[in-house]
């Protein structure tokens, strides 16, 4: 299967060194497809979206769908990201997307982005998943001084035009709520959204799809894809599952050649995560950073960051772009460097783990959910451009309705399948080309 990144990025065997693997290891295992099945619904991805759309379509629509995991449930995206259950999953400015698909449109986006939210929140309480949560909320900052003013311009107009209640923070308000660094100077601060450990939430939700009735199958990579007489038939190396539907929830680990009419759509991106030893309450109160709220700056290739349950800071950012070994150190060092320039009083605190994943951007900038009208059958569900956990979750369920002919609360822009990109082949000379561009910026704003 092709790919536009090494292939270590795209192997199981690979163990992925992060620190929710280490604060949950009694997993069940999920077993490999042997010989041919049935189903109504075929799945293809293990992570939020693919176990979200079997939970809800098992448990509101008594429909048993099949869910097809590379490695096993987790192991891709929904495994490894900072755990940010926050509104997201969009890079296009909110003010662009009124004036492009309409202000009710966008209004009815923003709305989903808090739904999704508070879908993660009921889901875990229904089903009693422990995900470590942190913070109330999460705050975006300011990493200079003139970038200040555009902030609290920004929190004016999210109020005036979608009734959020985003309060803005000083640089005195940020100190006092134990969010000092040198490198910040304002901030505003969304209700919506807490920390969560992604580990311990997706592999949480597959029990709970499993438990609901969905039959999830691990080391099923998805090799070819076929027409048998009106129905889907996916071959995996051991088996095979003829369905009437199929939904692609994979992501930024979706082989470029998986379907024929998906090849060139979509744009995956490298992440970075560092983790800390745990850091002391005296060391948290010499740096003045005692809050565990979800936090990121507004640069272009942003950084994201929080203090976890037992004290450990996590770290991350964008901007690699290469998942070649020796290639993905350089970034994680980078990572390590940018975390030591926030925290000067944390500079002998010690990284203990180190990782990276991928995310799933799409040319408009937008996320995906829908389907095909010349392909039937085929659905889509993708491209939260680094904000997967609740947004993930909330379209998982949203192509569960969408493939049942249920409720539908999706905003018409979703709904069409990712644009192209434009000689789709030259992809990974746009993203170096965008990030030597978003570096610029982000020296001079």
């Amino acid at each position: 299967m092709q790919h536009l990144y090494h292939a270590t990025a795209l192997d199981p065997a690979i163990p992925v060194p992060s620190w929710w693997r280490d604060t949950k290891t009694d997993v069940p295992a999920y077993p490999t497809l042997e010989g041919e099945i049935d189903t109504e619904i075929a799945i293809i991805g293990g992570g939020y979206t693919g176990l979200s759309a079997a939970y809800h379509l098992a448990r509101d629509h008594d429909i048993q769908a099949v869910v097809l995991e590379r490695a096993y449930p987790g192991w891709g995206g929904s495994g490894r990201n900072g755990g940010f259950c926050c509104m997201g999953s969009s890079k296009m400015p909110w003010n662009k997307m009124a004036a492009k698909f309409g202000l009710e449109e966008a209004r009815s986006f923003w709305r989903s982005q808090r739904e999704s939210v508070g879908l993660v929140a009921e889901i875990i309480d229904r089903e009693g998943i422990d995900v470590d949560k942190t913070g109330h909320g999460e705050v975006s900052l300011a990493h200079k001084p003139n970038l200040v003013d555009a902030l609290r311009e920004e929190a004016d107009y999210m109020a005036r035009t979608f009734g959020a209640t985003e309060k803005f923070m000083s640089k005195e308000d940020l100190v006092a709520q134990g969010l000092n660094s040198p490198g910040l100077y304002a901030g505003v601060a969304n209700p919506v959204g807490f920390g969560l450990n992604p580990w311990k939430y997706v592999t949480g939700l597959a029990a709970a799809t499993a438990r609901a009735g969905a039959r999830i199958f691990g080391n099923a990579e998805v090799i070819h894809w076929s027409r048998e007489g009106g129905k889907h038939v996916l071959t995996t190396q051991r088996g095979r599952v003829r369905a009437d539907k199929v939904l692609i929830a994979t992501a930024g680990y979706t082989p470029e050649d998986l379907h024929n009419d998906y090849g060139g759509r979509v744009l995956p991106a490298l992440s970075s995560i560092v983790v800390t030893r745990p850091i002391t309450e005296a060391e948290q109160k010499a740096q003045g950073w005692t809050n565990t709220t979800p936090v990121y700056d507004i640069r272009y290739l942003l950084h994201y960051f929080r203090l976890l349950p037992d004290g450990r800071m996590m770290f991350g950012g964008r901007g690699g772009l290469s998942a070649e070994p020796g290639k993905l150190r350089a970034q994680q060092d980078r990572i390590e460097a940018d975390f030591r320039a926030y925290y000067p009083e944390w500079r002998h605190v010690e990284v203990t783990h180190r990782w990276s994943g991928l995310l799933c951007l799409a040319q408009d900038l937008v996320p995906h959910v829908g389907s095909w009208d010349d392909q039937p059958g085929v659905y889509f569900a993708m491209c939260y451009h680094g904000n997967g956990v609740a947004m993930g979750t909330w379209s998982g369920r949203a192509a569960a309705r969408a493939m049942v002919g249920g409720v539908d609360e999706r905003p018409n822009f979703i709904r069409r399948p990712p644009p192209r990109f434009p000689l789709a082949f030259l992809r990974p000379l746009y993203l170096r080309g965008a990030y030597v561009a978003y570096g610029i910026r982000d020296s001079l704003s």
